[in-house]
């Protein structure tokens, strides 16, 4: 099962910078130049999760294998893209296929070229909310014509479509994202199908000087002020620190220096585990001889579910699942000791997951 975050913004913003180190490679060229990423460049990392470690240990594993996230470093967009402008149509095809948007902006000053001159986060998000809008709202308006002329024949089906696309339609014409819908649990499906650009969650990276990495600058805190209002997440990051800190060989290089700089992370890290929540992923685990794993699957997906993300024959037979708390897990010793305190439940087919079981699943197939 991927997960993928689109890594968007204006040209010059730092994205490819944050690309190259998030991946640590150097497979998206980043130049002072608009447009120096053509193609989206494509890059899995893993999660940051020390119950990993912990669950290897104490299962005495010879490996550990982390959950990834896919990030997809994609050209930047100019205004006008709803209407072919720069990359525009490239950009919008791309990015419809990822499940989040992480939104550089530059928070910064300096010599780098700015598309539009000057350094404005909030105008720059505007630009690109404001393109991704015209382009949701263009898709709409011709899709639900054909059905509304359906809808008046007494076609049911039509009906509850074009009144999902209304809800999604009064929005984007009052200037405003068609992640504001309100939707009944039976719409969720039908509006997710309809591949909206502005439903998308949405992750602002905040991208400083190295003067502000611990602290975040008055730049940024404009966009933290926009994220709290709009609901989306927000991350302050240097991506020429992070670009810095993945040069280095060393773990403890790499502690050292951001030490130094009064940063107990890496900004990247924190983007990670932002992008993750914004997905609303929950981690659970399996652990042997062999190795400890982390998988990843969405809050409120059900046993079968979770083992499908291992193989799809572990939910086409799924049987039930033997599961312990990564905290029983940890307090009792592992495995054998939380079996022998009674701590590991048999679940079936309606038990929801939780963030941190250790699952044992049973199937047939």
């Amino acid at each position: 099962m991927g997960f993928k975050c689109g890594i968007v913004g204006l040209p010059n913003v730092g994205k490819s910078t944050l690309f190259n180190a998030l991946t640590q490679t150097a497979a998206a060229e980043s130049a002072n130049y608009p447009f120096c990423t053509i193609e989206p460049n494509t890059g899995r990392v893993a999660v940051p999760d020390p119950r990993l470690d912990r669950i290897a240990e104490l299962a005495k594993s010879a490996q550990e294998i982390p959950t990834f996230l896919e990030f997809v470093d994609i050209a930047g967009l100019v205004r006008g893209a709803s209407k072919g402008e720069g990359l525009g149509n490239q950009f919008l095809a791309n990015i419809r296929e990822v499940d989040a948007i992480v939104h550089v902006l530059r928070c910064f000053e300096g010599d780098v070229t700015h598309v539009e001159t000057t350094v404005d986060p909030i105008r720059d998000a505007d630009t690109v909310e404001t393109e991704l809008m015209l382009s949701d709202l263009e898709s709409l308006e011709r899709r639900v014509a054909p059905l509304e002329k359906r809808a008046t024949t007494g076609d049911k089906p039509a009906r509850a479509q074009v009144a999902i696309m209304r809800k999604a339609l009064d929005l984007l014409q009052d200037g405003r994202p068609a992640r504001e819908a309100r939707l009944d649990p039976g719409e969720r499906r039908p509006f997710q199908m309809l591949q909206l650009l502005t439903a998308k969650p949405v992750l602002y990276a905040c991208n400083v000087d190295e003067e502000s990495a611990a602290t975040g600058n008055a730049l940024s805190a404009l966009v933290a002020e926009r994220a709290e209002r709009t609901g989306a997440a927000c991350v302050v990051i240097s991506a020429a620190i992070e670009a810095e800190v993945a040069s280095l060989d060393s773990e403890s290089e790499k502690q050292e220096f951001l030490e130094s700089l009064g940063l107990e992370e890496t900004g990247l890290a924190r983007v990670i585990r932002a992008g993750y929540a914004l997905l609303d992923l929950i981690t659970f685990f399996t652990a042997g001889p062999k190795a400890a794993r982390a998988w990843t699957v969405r809050r409120g997906a059900r046993a079968p579910e979770a083992a499908g993300v291992i193989h799809t024959d572990f939910e086409k037979g799924f049987i039930r699942a033997e599961t312990i708390s990564y905290e029983d897990y940890v307090k009792h010793g592992g495995e054998q000791g939380a079996k022998d305190a009674g701590r590991m439940r048999l679940e079936g087919k309606d038990y929801v997951a939780r963030d941190g079981d250790v699952f044992h699943f049973r199937f047939n197939v």
